[in-house]
């Protein structure tokens, strides 16, 4: 199995993260035009009980089992890989199925008692089915990342994005006659569509990379050993593999059970401000539906540095590589910031034209022009939570995202039951859980590393942010470019990256060095310099 470097295995994510967002923008921008804020509210209530179930199923495994894997990996002990893989798929499998069976048995009463819309019953059958092949697809993306092989996990979003397009559009269209729920539900039953195919990507490349140790691992068993020897090998691995992920499984359950809460509260203190339950779930909808998700578009990168750096991390630690761990660690930093600074800005400056170009909504731009300055807390913090894990320190960033939500809940309560804030008291309170746990995420790292900042980085990615937002509102404002709004959009950002790329070269936050990494276009400006 081929072995990809950090930069090249981000860069493999970052590639398919890119696209898989491009791509999931498609549904994102024609999902609320097929069946409304309201309908996409009834779709997103379903999904932070989803998120807090997959959490307590798979939560700290792939975590797990990558931190294994490439530790067993590095000792080409293939026997004990295979059995770190065995185990999980066993654990993962049985829960999951258990977890299925209590979601739908109990599917009446949470619809009812627990959510404000009952309407959402059918959206939240549906997700059902997801739930155990999301677990079993989770145990071999942890299992690829190990191996710090990142082609099938960006061959398995591609292929999954790309059936959930199709089918989401396509049931939700197909059901909306019979109503607002129903098409709800279709739309839950596409990205279940797009999970099995995604799962079937991953089981395919596995079979693909492994045919080998499969005949291997079959002679090992034609004299099998004693069954309490296995049993204890089995007992051994799964107690190592519930050591490192029950505290990574804590800290992002408390972050599910923030967003499960979020939901909950927002939509119970949206009716004590006195808001309409059909108005409610379509201003939580806007809010989740379509901002969230424009807010967290550059986010590929982060999740791909986040992917990326845990393996990477964990081997530098077992060598005790101080320097290779800080290395990473600003390079993961760096490129967070240099990435999502151009978003930043062109979601602050052109909020409104965007979502009327995205959206035909003019109206939710507010919200996306107050979250937009803290997009760049949200873009540094994923690689701050993955370094905090592979460092073996996961009850810190528990602690820290503890604290986080139980601010964003209080807030919530406080601010969105005003009737003069509403749906904007619950936006506060999420940017004020941004802000707190990625500088507590950052406390952490620099009293476990001794970690520094480099501020004069920051200083020179504000200073070209601000160079770039004024260079997009001016050619934006131009009244001499008689063009539709997307044209002068289209227009003023890419003037606008422009002077921004060239800032960055010139401020050497970006060198040549930098693009040479970078698959398929690296090789070009090699040649060129050789």
């Amino acid at each position: 199995m081929r072995k990809q470097s950090f930069i090249k295995g981000t860069m493999i994510l970052l590639a398919a993260g890119i696209i898989n967002r491009i791509l999931g923008f498609i549904p994102r921008i024609t999902l609320p035009r097929v069946i409304g804020a309201e309908g996409v509210g009834l779709y997103q209530l379903s999904y932070p009980f989803l998120i807090v179930i997959v959490t307590i199923i798979t939560g700290g495994i792939p975590l797990a089992i990558a931190k294994l894997v490439a530790e067993a990996d590095s000792q080409e002990d293939d026997a004990k890989v295979r059995k770190i893989l065995t185990v999980s798929l066993m654990f993962t499998i049985g829960i999951s199925f258990l977890f299925t069976l209590l979601c739908i048995l109990f599917a009446p009463w949470i619809t009812t008692h627990v959510l404000t819309d009952s309407r959402v019953y059918l959206t939240f059958l549906s997700m059902a089915p997801m739930i155990p092949v999301i677990a079993v697809s989770s145990v071999f993306r942890g299992y690829f990342q190990g191996k710090q092989n990142m082609i099938p996990t960006a061959a398995s979003g591609i292929i999954e994005t790309l059936v959930r397009i199709v089918a989401m559009l396509t049931l939700s269209y197909l059901f909306l006659p019979k109503g607002i729920e129903y098409a709800a539900a279709g739309a839950m039953l596409g990205v279940v569509a797009g999970e099995f195919f995604g799962f079937f990507t991953l089981f395919w490349h596995y079979w693909a990379n492994k045919r080998s140790a499969a005949k291997s691992f079959k002679n090992d068993t034609s004299n099998p050993p004693q069954t309490d020897a296995v049993t204890v090998k089995q007992t051994g691995v799964l107690k190592r593999i519930m050591g490192i992920s029950i505290p990574v499984t804590a800290g992002r359950l408390v972050g599910s059970l923030s967003y499960l809460f979020e939901s909950i509260l927002t939509m119970q203190s949206l009716a004590i401000a006195g808001i309409a339950t059909g108005i409610a779930t379509a201003q939580y909808g806007a809010l989740q539906g379509m901002i969230i998700p424009i807010i967290t578009l550059p986010g590929a990168l982060t999740y791909s540095l986040a992917v990326s750096l845990v393996p990477s991390l964990s081997e530098a630690a077992a060598r005790k590589d101080s320097k290779t761990i800080h290395k990473r660690l600003h390079q993961a930093i760096r490129l967070s910031l240099v990435s999502g600074a151009p978003f930043a800005i062109i979601m602050f400056v052109l909020a409104e034209p965007l979502c009327l170009l995205l959206y035909n909504n003019g109206e939710v731009a507010n919200m996306l022009k107050w979250m937009a300055p803290v997009a760049l807390f949200i873009y540094i913090q994923a690689p701050l939570q993955a370094a905090l894990q592979a460092l073996n320190e996961p009850g810190k960033a528990l602690l820290n995202t503890f604290i986080g939500a139980a601010i964003k809940l209080i807030l919530i309560v406080q601010l969105a039951s005003n009737p003069d804030l509403g749906i904007y008291g619950a936006l506060i309170a999420i940017m004020v859980n941004i802000l707190v746990v990625t500088i507590l995420h950052l406390q952490s790292v620099i009293r476990v590393l001794h970690f520094r900042m480099s501020w004069l980085d920051l200083i020179k990615v504000g200073a070209s942010m601000i160079i770039m937002g004024a260079v997009v509102q001016f050619i934006f404002r131009q009244p001499s470019l008689r063009l539709d709004n997307w044209a002068r959009m289209l227009i003023a950002c890419t003037a606008g990256l422009i002077i921004y790329l060239v800032m960055m070269f010139l401020v050497k936050l970006v060198d040549r060095h930098d693009i040479i990494r970078i698959p398929i276009i690296g090789k070009f400006f090699q040649n060129r310099a050789s």
